[in-house]
């Protein structure tokens, strides 16, 4: 289970999953977060790089030492951290994002937040886990080629009643939701308390998907997540299940 936190900040550092790992090393216990107001080396999934402006965005990272996990429960711990996202942001702001599988959380159609999760192996067992997340907060100009695709709680703010979000308070709702989730998910391992919630908000359910893997791409419908966090799909009649790792789900029209 996890209790209790303590908390880190740095003013910038190259990567706050690096940065965790370290000190995973030095035998730093469970509930360690480091948090960073700029990012000179930020990481995504599938080897790309994640921009952490200065002071613009969050840049959080968790360490996490789960006993006796099983290696196939890993992943699953990227989409519980998505629900924590979403939940923060719905409960501080009002911002009802939905989950873009696994872990995207998408606002009218853009992204503001990419999750990387990350573990290290000791004698055969799961040695320790590193949650990071990276929510955009102030940010109001995006590069070129994600810019379609990217929005920030400011820019999302502004187009109701306006206001600013605020980072150290979203970082501690974060990880004050993922508390919760994660203690409910460590129980089973499993989705099992915890799928019904993540479906409700799912972008992609009911809707055609292009499922993109290194060795082919195809159309499917996505139907839902199965116990383990991974997407069910359907294609020609036939149910498959697309796990994390190597593979993108794209919308066939846009972004989800």
């Amino acid at each position: 289970m996890l209790k209790d936190y303590c908390f880190e900040y740095y003013e910038s550092v190259d990567s706050t999953n690096d940065r965790i790992k370290a000190r995973a090393h030095a035998d730093e216990v469970q509930g360690l977060v480091i948090s960073a107001g700029q990012q000179t080396a930020g990481k995504g999934r599938i080897g790309r790089k994640w921009e952490s402006p200065s002071h613009d965005s969050i840049a959080t990272s968790l360490l996490l030492r789960p006993e006796e996990i099983s290696l196939d429960a890993i992943p699953t711990i990227t989409v519980v951290a998505a629900m924590a996202v979403r939940d923060a942001l719905y409960c501080l702001y009002g911002l009802d994002g939905q989950i873009k599988w696994p872990n995207d959380i998408v606002l009218d159609g853009k992204k503001i937040c990419g999750i990387l999760t990350e573990m290290e192996l000791k004698d055969g067992k799961v040695w320790y886990v590193v949650v990071g997340i990276g929510v955009n907060v102030h940010n109001k100009n995006f590069p070129k080629e994600i810019a379609f695709k990217a929005t920030s709680v400011d820019l999302e703010l502004a187009k109701s009643e306006g206001g600013q979000g605020h980072r150290n308070e979203l970082t501690n709702e974060i990880w004050n939701s993922f508390k919760k989730y994660y203690n409910i998910f460590i129980e089973t391992q499993d989705m099992t308390g915890l799928k019904e919630e993540y479906e409700k908000h799912l972008a992609n359910r009911g809707n055609r998907v292009r499922i993109e893997a290194q060795e082919a791409s195809y159309e499917a419908t996505a139907i839902g997540i199965n116990n383990r966090g991974e997407l069910i799909v359907e294609v020609d009649g036939e149910e498959r299940i697309i796990r994390t790792g190597e593979v993108s789900v794209r919308g066939i029209y846009g972004y989800i």
